[in-house]
């Protein structure tokens, strides 16, 4: 493959995860706020895809894989946090405050539905959707990596 087609995978690996948190939200699973944290690094991973197939050279590519880890240790992170191997924000779990209100008070209060960080929403394969995230960046990360090096090679 060259350079230029793993790019296209790496990037378009991003745009189709992206693309499914969408699709996911549209079928009746709004996200929480740290779904919400792992989609803006598939965003960067894209822009910078694009941008890296007309620019030579490895920096974007090297950026293109930074984004893809970045999105991959959150969704690690998001991980823990729904199976209970340690804390996450207090702004989206059951245990913490919300903007001043406990959670009994917001089984009182009228408004918008609060989707909770530690509640996993939907799982394939015992994995939740911030896992399979996590795995499926990292494996993005990998072809970035491997963009790099074939940009080091055609200098």
């Amino acid at each position: 493959m060259t350079r230029n087609q793993i790019i296209l995978f790496s990037a378009g690996g991003s745009l189709a995860l992206l693309g499914g948190a969408f699709l996911f939200q549209a079928l009746g699973y709004p996200p929480c706020e740290m779904c919400l944290w792992q989609r803006w690094p598939h965003a960067a991973a894209i822009v910078i895809g694009l941008v890296a197939l007309r620019v030579q050279g490895w920096f974007l590519p090297l950026l293109g894989a930074l984004a893809a880890g970045i999105t991959g240790a959150i969704g690690v992170f998001h991980t823990g946090v729904e199976r209970d191997w340690w804390e996450g924000p207090t702004s989206c779990t059951g245990g913490g405050v919300l903007d001043g209100l406990s959670g009994s008070d917001l089984l009182a209060v009228e408004g918008p539905r609060v989707v909770m960080c530690d509640q996993v929403s939907w799982e394939f394969l015992t994995l939740s959707m911030p896992s399979w995230n996590a795995i499926l960046s990292f494996a993005l990360m990998i072809g970035w990596i491997i963009a790099v090096s074939a940009s080091r090679r055609q200098k």
